[in-house]
């Protein structure tokens, strides 16, 4: 049986295209997104850019990191492995390497990829331990769902400030 794994992926569909409670869905945000703006930092009120804040690139593919950390814990790759999907979180963001649309692409493959792989698991799966964590896999998938959410919010007030 495999109610709460079908029920983690309605919730990852609803969040990224549905009509999730607390708003738009992320790629209804995503894609409305002018590419023009994707690299700039948010400025203070000062007028001068803020060091510390991320562009909407920086923040997506720190979604798509711990996206594709995600689908290879669920595929069971190596530590290596996991360790190299790691040292590229909040990488610097080149963009003639990271375009938007290469973003937005990789970002929705890697989802379709997580559904993929979740629909062949039963619940008592999700009870695992994640390899090289001291959380299991329930604790993981509810955990990118909440990161998604997380970051888009971010997206849509970036966007704003630049807009």
């Amino acid at each position: 049986m495999n109610k709460e794994t079908q029920s983690i992926i309605r919730n990852i569909q609803n969040v990224l295209n549905g009509e999730p409670w607390f708003g738009r869905p992320v790629f209804s945000i995503l894609n409305e997104i002018d590419p023009k703006i994707v690299f700039k930092k948010p400025a203070l009120s000062s007028g001068k850019p803020n060091a510390g804040s991320h562009s909407i690139a920086d923040l997506l593919y720190h979604m798509i990191t711990w996206s594709e950390f995600c689908l290879k814990q669920i595929d069971q790759a190596d530590k290596k492995l996991i360790e190299e999907i790691q040292s590229r979180d909040w990488r610097d963001i080149n963009p003639s390497i990271h375009s938007w649309q290469k973003g937005l692409d990789e970002f929705r493959t890697i989802h379709e990829h997580i559904i993929e792989a979740l629909q062949s698991k039963e619940d008592e799966w999700l009870k695992e331990k994640v390899h090289f964590r001291n959380f299991n896999f329930r604790f993981m998938l509810n955990g990118l769902i909440q990161h998604d959410i997380y970051h888009i919010g971010q997206i849509a007030y970036v966007k704003k400030l630049l807009s």
